[in-house]
């Protein structure tokens, strides 16, 4: 029995590079946006989550929560439905930093009067309320470690310790000379409760309460006012933004590591994302901008339209990954995007590729509802076998899916009608037209030795098809190996009619101005490439 002809397999060009990196097409999964005004449009200066996510809900049911200030309120959003779940306004000026204890029950928050207030998430009610500061209160924060331990930063020129059972605060840092507007607690420390500020007196201080409260026991003097500091696990590294500068301050040699110049104005926020293999930064340009952590590179970024006073990547999950990238703006306006994940990414993927088949035209949508419906009958099929097996050691089914016809073309070229070939896979009504389908063509040709038979014996008419591919991808590195040889042949063939039909001669002079032109580019790059290496040697 004869066996049956199988079709000539396509050509598989090599990938190009491409131009979106891995990086880029994560950050941008962040999609499904929701913008969400604040009351009377005041700008969103702060937004936390808690050291580790509650691992109860005391929300009604609603889950983790994150924590937005903005104006005399902070609000607590669901993370798992981006809603509001509970608003506090019990402030007497505007709210700063409201910060949530890692078991999600208690809330503490500054204000402009200088007033540091803790309430209980379930009930809204103030617990205790702190009056020692003298000047607004702008930094808050909970200890990673303590259940009952904070911190405080204030223009008062002050960092404090607090104790949630003490009426007074157990530890008083002076040694700023002017505002403290950001401060955290070093991860990684234990009950050492290690401090970490920054002041607009252009310092980052280090405090350790075992050491006198006046004298810190670490100094980095910047060239602007800090903004943000952001330390890192295991607590060995912080980031401080500066002006528009981002600092690496390596604690165990005691020195800035690295400086980040990205952004073209003020950075005012910085964020831990991907289980800290990654840092967001934002500034009053309006870009974000994420970082890797080896080299500090840029990897990915987005453009908002105001200046960002406040970002944070809001973790979700049994793993923590990363859920929502949260953005708080000078406008108002609280942007949340959502990455998502499995079976809401392959909805949203179908419902881009339906929209962008309705937009190609009627002929796409009827071709995406043929491959929609042939998707579900083969899945239909294989559930119904499935079901067929149950109690059955054997199942012998009929092949789901249908051999591959063969093409007209490689019909022709099997039986040696080469020239025919050619002309049928480079006219564009045939079935299956398209470059990669010619470039197998040619290249089969070229296995047969009958590349020349195929071009030989044409007029300026059947000729000109030839030409006009080979003219449009010569320039195409995965293509240039066959076209070189196409264009050879023809040259040999056809060069010396070239003065008798104009037609002919107007082709071969397109072909020679693209090749000259392609030549002339890979020139200039291999200079600039001399160049390149150059510098980079002079800078060893």
């Amino acid at each position: 029995m004869a066996a049956e002809v199988a079709p000539l397999p396509q050509l598989k060009l090599a990938a190009g590079p491409s131009t979106i990196t891995a990086e880029q097409k994560y950050w941008r999964a962040f999609k499904n946006q929701m913008v969400i005004p604040t009351p009377a449009e005041v700008p969103v200066t702060h937004i936390t989550m808690p050291a580790a996510n509650p691992t109860t809900s005391d929300q009604g049911g609603q889950g983790d929560v994150f924590a937005v200030t903005a104006g005399p309120r902070v609000q607590l959003y669901s993370v798992r439905t981006r809603k509001p779940v509970k608003t506090f306004t019990r402030f007497g000026d505007n709210a700063r930093s409201g910060d949530i204890r890692r078991d999600g029950r208690i809330l503490v928050a500054g204000d402009d009067s200088g007033k540091m207030q803790v309430f209980d998430v379930r009930s809204r009610a103030i617990l205790k309320t702190w009056t020692d500061h003298r000047q607004p209160v702008w930094t808050t924060k909970f200890a990673p470690t303590d259940m009952t331990t904070l911190m405080s930063a204030s223009d008062d020129g002050t960092v404090r310790l607090w104790d949630l059972p003490s009426n007074e605060s157990t530890a008083i840092f002076r040694g700023h000379d002017d505002y403290v507007r950001c401060g955290a607690f070093l991860p990684g420390t234990g009950s050492g409760n290690l401090l970490v500020s920054g002041s607009y007196d252009s310092t980052v201080r280090l405090w350790d309460p075992r050491a006198p409260p006046t004298r810190a026991v670490m100094v980095f003097k910047h060239q602007a006012p800090v903004e943000d500091v952001l330390p890192l696990a295991p607590g060995t590294t912080v980031l401080a933004s500066a002006g528009n500068q981002i600092s690496v301050l390596d604690l165990v040699a005691a020195k800035p590591r690295h400086l980040i110049t990205n952004h073209q104005k003020t950075v005012t926020s910085l964020s831990i994302a991907s289980h800290g293999r990654r840092v967001v930064s934002a500034g009053l340009d309006g870009h974000i901008k994420i970082y890797e952590t080896t080299a500090w590179n840029v990897v990915a970024g987005a453009k908002y339209p105001s200046p960002i006073l406040a970002v944070r990547v809001i973790t979700g999950g049994a793993g923590a990954d990363d859920r929502h990238l949260a953005v708080g703006m000078a406008s108002g306006v609280l942007s949340l995007r959502t990455r998502l994940t499995g079976p809401e990414a392959a909805r949203e993927r179908e419902r881009e590729r339906e929209m962008e088949a309705l937009l190609a035209g009627p002929g796409q949508i009827a071709a995406h509802d043929r491959t929609k419906n042939k998707r579900k009958r083969q899945a239909a099929a294989a559930k119904r076998l499935d079901m067929v097996g149950e109690g059955a050691d054997v199942v012998i089914a009929n092949d789901l899916v249908r051999p591959t016809r063969e093409q007209p073309w490689q019909k022709l070229m099997r039986h040696g009608h080469y020239r025919a070939a050619l002309d049928r896979v480079l006219d564009p009504a045939s079935k299956g037209y398209g470059p990669l389908a010619v470039l197998t063509a040619l290249v089969a040709l070229r296995h047969r030795s009958a590349l020349r038979d195929a071009l030989e014996s044409r007029d300026e008419i059947s000729v000109q098809p030839v030409l006009k591919w080979v003219q449009r991808h010569i320039i195409d590195p995965r293509y240039v190996s066959v076209c070189v040889d196409v264009a050879t042949h023809l040259l040999d063939l056809y060069a010396a009619f070239a003065d008798e039909s104009p037609e002919l001669a107007a082709a071969f002079r397109i072909l020679y101005r693209r090749v000259k032109l392609e030549v002339e580019r890979a020139q200039k790059a291999v200079q600039t490439n001399g160049m390149l290496d150059s510098l980079l040697r002079g800078c060893e």
